[in-house]
């Protein structure tokens, strides 16, 4: 029988399973078998500052006969109303736990869905300390590192909000990251940011969260296969295979979206097997540059006081070289760090990050350049993910295992610098080319001394995975969404994309 009580309390950090518990607190029974928990409401008491309580509405199945009343679908909102009770259904699976797929799992699971979201990565805990492990010397975990683990690429970023797509889900996104425990000032900032320090507790939230709401995280648990019915002309998915602690297993479902990121290569090679249709798709290659902060500061304010009091100076440059190559900066981070944000062993690849204070001493940003499918050398739909394996693994022999680097002046004028031979010819030379123009634009950007590290590969997925107008696949209820997949570029659009794709499996609009 499933059923509903009402004013379930807990302590601001107590979890899940501490809401079983009071249930059967509440009950006074102890011994109570219950499954299947789903919350329908949630409040705060604050009336007793600063013992603070929220209260809970919950929905769940018990084999007893209890004095309570029975859950029904007509205490859901209107959304929900829309599609059968979550108990009728099969429960929709989300691949992987960046952007896309946090808010995938959690407009899913505020509908009552349970989703069942599956990271091959670790938790954000664990994932920080394989990371700073690896950036103390330590060995690379293939499956934890900057890449993969809660909150995807994004978690080690600025956190960087800003997006061109006009969507009435961004304020969604906003709200429930300000929820999380972001300032609320990004409600309101021009070009909002989180900070790598407050991501890490703010994904965590965010997934406490649609666990409380009743969908399930499984970290460590990778995405190895597509089972189907293999009916003709339309083949249906009917379950999942996974790996988990090396042993094999599948999940039963009709529905997947798939949110697994730009860098999940082993991913992509056994979809394309399975026969879901991908196509290349255009990305950038290029560097990270860096400049002293108090040098951007001085550009964009005309004085370094003024830092002070507007916070540390950003900037947004692009150039076009004479054969149309495009050079532009990407993902500039104030006051930040430059990081190894490799995945595989024997490559590098190179990425920024800041801290909500953006109170570093350097700037850094990438320095990008086109890169065109002809580039690729190949009509492979997976040969762009070549193109950036070829380049990863020069950086890692030129740096002799670690990330080159070097200055402008070296780049500018010897071919064989590490960095600079890390990079393809038509890259290199169109930044040598755009340097002075971008000199122009911010005085001292094209100092000699200006720091250059390689190589930075993983701006953008240099693959499409084919969707239809209700973002399925050719095989039914396979739904790929996400930067990974070619549909976004940054936190907010991957983030809006996740939403829309789940809306799409529930087949209601959840706005």
């Amino acid at each position: 029988m499933r059923y509903r009580i009402h004013q379930i309390k807990l302590n601001v950090d107590e979890e899940r399973e501490d809401l079983e518990q009071a249930i059967r607190k509440k009950l006074k029974k102890q011994g109570l078998k219950i499954r299947d928990v789903v919350v329908v409401r949630e409040s705060i008491d604050a009336r007793r500052k600063p013992d603070i309580k929220i209260i809970y509405t919950v929905d769940f199945s018990c084999d007893e006969k209890l004095p309570l009343e029975i859950a029904v679908s007509k205490d859901y909102d209107a959304i929900t109303k829309a599609i059968p009770e979550p108990e009728t259904l099969l429960r929709p699976v989300v691949v992987g736990f960046g952007p896309c797929g946090m808010f995938a799992a959690l407009t899913l699971a505020e509908a009552g869905r349970r989703p069942i979201v599956i990271e091959r990565g670790q938790n954000v805990e664990q994932r920080m300390r394989d990371v700073e492990r690896f950036w103390h010397g330590g060995g690379l975990d293939p499956e934890s590192n900057v890449q993969f683990g809660e909150g995807g690429a994004g978690t080690f970023s600025d956190g960087k909000l800003t997006t061109g797509i006009k969507d009435v889900r961004i304020s969604k996104v906003l709200k429930e990251f300000v929820l999380a425990g972001a300032d609320e000032e990004i409600m309101y900032k021009q070009k909002p940011h989180i900070g790598t320090d407050k991501l890490h507790g703010i994904v965590k939230n965010i997934r406490k969260k649609i666990e409380l709401l009743g969908g399930e995280v499984r970290f460590g648990t990778k995405l190895t296969g597509i089972e189907t019915d293999n009916a003709e002309p339309i083949r249906r998915m009917t379950a999942v295979k996974v790996c988990s602690g090396g042993k094999e297993s599948s999940i039963e479902t009709d529905s997947a979206i798939l949110a697994m990121g730009h860098s999940a290569r082993d991913t992509f090679e056994m979809l394309y097997e399975t026969g879901i249709p991908m196509t290349q798709k255009p990305f950038s290659i290029g560097v990270r540059v860096e400049h002293l902060q108090s040098m951007i500061d001085e550009a964009q304010y005309g004085s370094i006081e003024a830092a002070e009091k507007l916070g540390a100076a950003d900037y947004k440059l692009n150039h076009r070289c004479e054969n149309g190559r495009g050079v532009y900066t990407f993902c500039m981070c104030p006051g930040g760090r430059v990081i190894d944000a490799s995945s595989e062993e024997g490559s590098s690849v190179t990425n920024g990050m800041s801290n909500s204070a953006r109170d570093g001493g350097y700037a850094n940003s990438g320095l990008l350049v086109d890169v065109r499918t002809e580039d690729f050398m190949s009509e492979h739909p997976l040969a762009g993910i070549e193109f950036q394996k070829r380049y990863e693994k020069l950086a890692y022999q030129n740096g002799r295992g670690k990330l080159p680097k070097t200055d402008y002046i070296s780049f500018k004028k010897n071919c064989d610098d590490p960095v600079r031979s890390s990079l393809p010819d038509f890259a290199s030379e169109a930044i040598v080319e755009a340097m002075p123009f971008l000199g122009k634009k911010i005085k001292g950007f094209d100092r000699d001394d200006t720091i250059m590290t390689g190589v930075e590969t993983r701006s953008s997925s240099p693959v499409r995975i084919d969707r239809d107008k209700d973002h399925q696949s050719v095989i039914t209820g396979i739904y790929p969404a996400g930067e990974g997949a070619g549909y976004a570029g940054g936190i907010m659009s991957a983030a809006v994309d996740g939403i829309k794709t789940a809306e799409k499996v529930m087949k209601v609009i959840f706005i």
